[in-house]
């Protein structure tokens, strides 16, 4: 089964383009229509309500441009919200949460580092995720201020490395074995990360996992697009749109548009 409509991804901003990656590269076929709310920047900050209303906002914007299936491509978004959105819609939805379970499996010190929200660290979802895991000790650290930074276009900036520094040093003293990044926006910050972590401590996101799913999910009940050869990739956002044109190294345009 042939489905040319495109797959939609919504974030708070510009992080989730770390999840379409993944995506375009597994599914290179596929029409595509990313949503960067940066405007409400970050998630992670707001009340569940609102977390909730945003989201409801953003999938109804890719309803309309007749989205075959939804990736909340946003840690905070998919442990607030997900429940809801999929109670609500008959489309099918592909969240992304922090990737617990392969590090505490495989971690050697029973030790492991989450790096998320605020949001995503105090949801339901995410605290009965880590209730599986009563034998690791896992060490949650709140983001404070990085995916600001990184929407500011100041991924770069020493203030970005003395707050790597400040969240991680604790994590590294506590032999930690494994850092699971919980929020899309911060694999762009893994090279940074690999200088201040020991080269021994393995990094994990939710990626290339996300990706499978949705591949998987459009095998098995909506359909793949398997014989487009120049895809139709779109990316909106409601704030500036040099900073997403940056992270994608500008081979793509993006729209400026408020939804």
């Amino acid at each position: 089964m042939i489905n040319s409509n495109p797959i939609g991804l919504f974030d708070s901003g510009i992080g989730g383009t770390s999840i379409w990656k993944e995506i375009h590269q597994l599914m290179p076929h596929e029409n595509t229509i990313y949503l960067a709310d940066s405007k409400n920047a970050p998630y992670g900050q707001k009340s569940k309500d609102e977390i909730i209303a945003l989201s409801i906002k953003n999938t109804e914007y890719l309803l309309d441009q007749n989205a075959k299936i939804i990736v909340v491509a946003c840690n905070t978004a998919t442990t607030n919200a997900i429940k809801e959105l999929r109670a609500k819609y008959d489309v099918p939805f592909i969240g992304i949460e922090p990737a617990i379970k392969p590090a505490a499996n495989n971690s050697k010190t029973q030790t492991i580092g989450i790096l998320a929200t605020k949001g995503t660290l105090n949801s339901e979802l995410f605290n009965k995720a880590a209730e599986q895991f009563q034998d690791t000790n896992i060490i949650e650290q709140v983001g404070y201020n990085l995916v600001k930074l990184i929407e500011d276009g100041e991924m770069h900036s020493e203030e970005m490395t003395s707050l790597l520094k400040t969240y991680l040093t604790p994590m590294i003293e506590a032999n930690i074995d494994y850092l699971v990044l919980g929020c899309s926006h911060y694999p762009y910050l893994i090279p940074q990360i690999k200088e201040i972590l020991p080269s021994h401590i393995k990094i994990i996101d939710s990626g290339e996992a996300v990706a499978k799913q949705t591949q998987k999910v459009l095998e098995e009940k909506i359909g793949l697009n398997t014989e487009q050869d120049n895809p139709s990739t779109i990316f909106y956002t409601n704030s500036n749109p040099k900073v997403l044109e940056t992270i994608l190294e500008n081979k793509y345009t993006v729209l400026q548009k408020d939804f």
